[in-house]
C-alpha cells in the first residue's frame, strides 16, 4: 500500500479515543502497522506568521505507511455523519475526492435514550448515498455512562437495520444476534410490529402491507414543521431497509401529521424520501435539487475558536474542560472533581418552562475549563465576531449553571465569565476594535481567533488562555510573533 497522508474530517470537536479508534479501524483494515505513543495529541498547525492555519496535526501515530494524520474542521450542506476519513497525499477536496469511511459517533446510552442513540442517527446513514454509494459506514458509540446489561428492543431494532444496510457497529458489546441483519421484509416487519406500543396518544411507528404497497405509521410534524428528528431517522431507516431486502413497490408513511405547506424543498427527509421513493399520504412531495457537494470546510461558526482554544488548552496545560456544548456539537458531560460524568438538564423547572416561564430554562455556556493551578473555573460564551454585544449580554445567564454544578462540584473555586470569538480583522482588543461596545464590556472579551488566523488576546483574558498560546507558540519557536496583549 502507498503511504499517504490520513485525513480526518469531523463537525465535532475531536476527542483523543475516538481519533484512536479511527486510526485503528483505517489500519486493521488495510494491514497496516503502527505503534501509538502514551498519548496521541491533537496540535494546531500555525503557519511561519504564527497565525492558525485551521488545521490540526495528531501527533504521536507512527507507521511507515501513514505518513501524517491531519484534522479539519467542517460543516455539512445538510445532514452530515460525524466523521469523514480520506487517505490521499492532498487535503481534501468536497467537489472531487470520495472518502473511505464516514463514521457516526454517539454517546448515548439506552439508559439515556433509546431513539438518540440509533434512530436520531439513522438517517445520516440514508443521506449520505445521495453522494458517495460505495463507502463504508460505521456508528461507533463512545460511552461515558454505562452500557445497559441488555440492549432494548428499540436498540436492537434499529443496530438490526443498519447490519442490514452495512453499516458497522462499534464500542458497544452486542451478541451476534443482535447485530445480524434481517433477512428478508417478513421478519423486519413482525419484529418492529411486536414491539411495545408508546404512551397512549402518540402516534406508533407499525408497518403493513396494503396490496401493492408497505405502509409505515408515524409522526413526523413537531412544532408546525417537518422536524420529528427521532422519527425523520425511523422512517428513514426503516425504508431503506426495506430497500436493501429487495422491496420495489411503494412505500407511504401515514399519520404523519403534516399539511402541504409544511413540506419544503430544503428537508433532508424530503431528499431522502426523493431518493428512495416514498411518499406520504395526502403529500404531493416536491422533486429537489440538491447541494453539489456533501461538505465544506468550515470558515464562519464561532466553534472555530472555541475547539481552537479548548484543544490548546487541554494539550498545553494542566487545565482540562469540564463541560463542552461547541455549536452545532453533541453536548458533553459536567465532569466532577471526583471525575464524574454528570449529564447537564435542560430546565431548573421544566412544568414552568413548558407554561411559558423562559427564566425556568437553564442557559448553558458553550464551554466550561477548570484552571486547576489557579483554581478558576472560566465559562465561555462563543460568538461570531459580528455578533459580539450578543454574548456579552449572554454572560448574564448563567447563575442557574455555576448555582447547580460548578458551585456545588468545585465549592472553593473562583467563576470567570468570559466571551470567545471567531471572524473580524482586528490587532487588538479595544475600544478601537469594537466602537460600539461599552467601554467598561471590553474586558469581557477574552480571547478573539481572526478570520486570518490570528490569535488575539489582552490583559483581562484569562491567565490559562495566554499560558496556553506561549506553549503552542513555544512548540513551533514562533514567540518571537508575540500574542498580542494590550496594557
Amino acid at each position: 500500500m502507498k503511504s499517504s497522508n490520513l485525513w480526518i474530517l469531523t463537525e465535532e470537536r475531536p476527542k483523543r479515543e475516538v481519533l484512536f479508534t479511527i486510526i485503528k479501524k483505517f489500519a486493521d483494515d488495510n494491514g497496516i502497522s503502527f505503534f501509538v505513543e502514551q498519548n496521541i495529541f491533537i496540535v494546531p498547525t500555525l503557519c511561519t506568521n504564527g497565525n492558525f492555519a485551521f488545521k490540526y496535526a495528531i501527533l504521536g501515530v507512527h507507521s511507515p505507511i501513514i505518513k501524517n494524520v491531519f484534522l479539519c474542521v467542517v460543516s455539512g450542506n445538510s445532514s452530515f455523519t460525524d466523521f469523514l476519513i480520506f487517505y490521499q497525499d492532498n487535503i481534501p477536496n468536497p467537489l472531487q475526492d470520495t472518502p473511505l469511511y464516514a463514521i457516526e459517533e454517539t454517546k448515548t446510552s439506552d439508559y439515556e435514550s433509546r431513539n438518540t442513540g440509533v434512530f436520531q442517527r439513522a438517517s445520516k446513514f440514508v443521506f449520505i448515498d445521495l453522494y458517495y454509494k460505495n463507502i463504508k459506514k460505521i456508528m461507533l458509540y463512545s460511552i461515558r455512562i454505562g452500557q445497559d446489561k441488555k440492549p432494548t428492543k428499540t436498540n436492537i431494532f434499529g443496530t438490526k437495520c443498519l447490519a442490514t444496510l452495512g453499516v458497522q457497529i462499534l464500542g458497544k458489546s452486542l451478541d451476534d444476534d443482535t447485530i445480524s441483519p434481517f433477512t428478508d421484509i417478513d421478519e423486519l416487519i413482525e419484529f418492529k410490529n411486536s414491539m411495545r406500543l408508546p404512551p397512549k396518544g402518540n402516534i406508533p411507528i407499525l408497518i403493513r402491507k396494503v396490496e401493492n404497497k408497505i405502509t409505515i405509521s408515524g409522526r413526523l410534524e413537531k412544532n408546525g414543521t417537518l422536524s420529528h428528528d427521532p422519527n425523520i431517522g425511523a422512517l428513514s431507516l426503516i425504508s431503506a431497509t426495506l430497500r436493501a431486502l429487495g422491496y420495489v413497490g411503494k412505500i407511504e408513511i401515514t399519520s404523519h401529521n403534516l399539511s402541504q405547506n409544511q413540506v419544503g424543498r430544503g428537508n433532508k427527509f424530503v431528499s431522502i424520501a426523493n431518493l428512495l421513493g416514498i411518499s406520504l399520504e395526502n403529500i404531493d412531495l416536491p422533486a429537489i435539487q440538491n447541494n453539489d457537494s456533501y461538505w465544506r470546510y468550515e470558515t464562519q461558526g464561532e466553534k472555530i475558536a472555541t475547539i481552537f482554544l479548548h484543544l490548546v488548552v487541554e494539550e498545553f496545560t494542566r487545565a482540562r474542560a469540564i463541560y463542552e456544548n461547541h455549536a452545532g456539537c453533541e453536548r458533553g458531560y459536567f465532569i466532577t472533581q471526583n471525575n464524574e460524568n454528570l449529564t447537564v438538564e435542560k430546565y431548573e423547572n421544566r412544568d414552568e418552562y413548558k407554561n411559558g416561564n423562559e427564566n425556568a430554562r437553564i442557559f448553558i455556556p458553550d464551554l466550561v475549563l477548570a484552571d486547576f493551578d489557579r483554581k478558576q473555573i472560566i465559562n465561555i460564551e462563543g460568538k461570531k465576531f459580528i455578533k459580539v454585544q450578543c454574548g456579552i449580554d449572554e454572560l448574564e445567564n448563567y447563575d442557574a449553571f455555576e448555582n447547580l454544578y460548578i458551585k456545588k462540584h468545585y465549592e472553593d473555586y473562583k467563576i470567570i465569565r468570559t466571551v470567545v470569538l471567531f471572524g473580524g480583522e482586528i490587532n487588538e482588543i479595544s475600544n478601537l476594535s469594537f466602537p460600539k461596545i461599552n467601554f467598561n464590556d471590553i474586558p469581557k472579551i477574552g480571547f478573539v481567533l481572526t478570520k486570518n488566523g490570528k490569535t488575539i488576546l489582552q490583559i483581562h483574558s484569562p491567565k490559562i488562555f495566554g499560558e496556553a498560546i506561549f506553549h503552542l507558540r513555544s512548540y513551533y519557536g514562533l514567540n518571537k510573533f508575540c500574542v498580542h496583549i494590550i496594557d
